[in-house]
């Protein structure tokens, strides 16, 4: 099979001659925007064997709607309106996409990283006011996710239809267990982390969701069960639900993940014997052929040697 077909088939449930494969990480700092950045996805891309390809954000973390920088107190968030398609902020993210897509050497399949609202909202503003203002009044907070979702809706639909993406990988955050109970999360924060998957699911179905362990905290993962994702990714490691367990959590659908991003786990400090021992015996763990894409918990170090990610492939192509 070649890395197109065998990421679909898995995604759908198909049988396929092994799992894909597929890592990413945070670019140098002078790589995070311009030719530069897509310069640097296309050395990876190009010169390691992975079977899929994820286009980061970086640089377009901060949410820069003046509006929102402007906010003092809650009641503000409701003059909040969205950037629209023709911001810069949404169209040189479409113009990345397209370009690392049109540099691949091989037709893999692309996704383009899309944070949820709540996380723009944060990174636009800061953690502590977000949550002071969920706190005094989650209606407007509500309100302002709204908002975002629109120009977060929009980046999904520009992304699948100008840059040729596959689907987009969705990132979810804010479900940590000390952060808010899972009923506040449910009420305000679920109706925009859904508009924006739901829509961009109208574009592809083969979208993926990042349940994301960033703050090395437990998730309640519950929040997120429902969401109507192809393919599921979640920190293993931190969330203690291995990737079979968790296969069955989110209902069958097909998972990634598996292998500990984090600089004391085995890919990125294990010997080339223990990776492979790994990874052998990973596979050996799923109760299924297919439905199982091999992938991290969330992004490895950027200065992971990039022979240990090809080893993963190699280790897979022996089996």
């Amino acid at each position: 099979m070649d890395k197109r077909e065998r990421v679909l088939a898995c995604m759908n449930h198909l049988t396929v001659d092994r799992p894909p494969v597929g890592f990413w990480f945070h670019f140098a700092e002078n790589q995070k925007m311009g030719e530069a950045c897509v310069q640097a996805h296309l050395n990876y891309y190009n010169h390691v064997d992975v079977d899929l390809v994820k286009i980061m954000c970086d640089g377009y973390f901060d949410y820069p709607n003046p509006l929102a920088q402007s906010v003092q107190k809650a009641s503000d968030w409701y003059h909040l309106k969205p950037l629209g398609k023709n911001h810069p902020f949404l169209r040189e993210q479409v113009e990345r996409a397209k370009a690392v897509k049109d540099g691949l050497k091989d037709d893999m399949c692309v996704f383009y990283n899309v944070f949820a609202p709540f996380s723009s909202i944060r990174y636009g503003t800061s953690d502590e006011m977000v949550m002071a203002h969920l706190r005094e009044d989650p209606q407007a907070i509500a309100y302002a996710l709204g908002v975002i979702a629109e120009d977060n809706s929009a980046l999904c639909e520009m992304l699948m239809t100008e840059a040729g993406c596959d689907g987009i990988y969705y990132c979810v955050q804010g479900g940590e267990r000390d952060r808010m109970t899972g009923e506040t999360y449910r009420a305000y924060i679920t109706p925009s982390d859904k508009a924006v998957l739901s829509y961009a699911n109208k574009f592809s179905p083969y979208n993926i969701l990042h349940c994301c362990g960033w703050a090395g905290i437990p998730n309640r993962l519950e929040n997120w069960q429902d969401y109507p994702a192809k393919v599921i990714n979640w920190a293993v490691f931190i969330e203690q639900m291995d990737i079979v367990r968790g296969r069955a959590f989110f209902g069958g659908k097909t998972v990634l993940g598996g292998c500990d991003n984090r600089k004391s786990g085995v890919l990125y400090s294990g010997t080339e014997e223990e990776i492979r021992a790994f990874i052998r015996k990973l596979v050996s763990s799923f109760d299924q052929d297919t439905g199982y894409m091999i992938g991290a918990d969330c992004t490895l170090p950027g200065d992971i040697d990039l022979k240990r990610i090809q080893l993963v492939v190699d280790t897979l192509n022996s089996l």
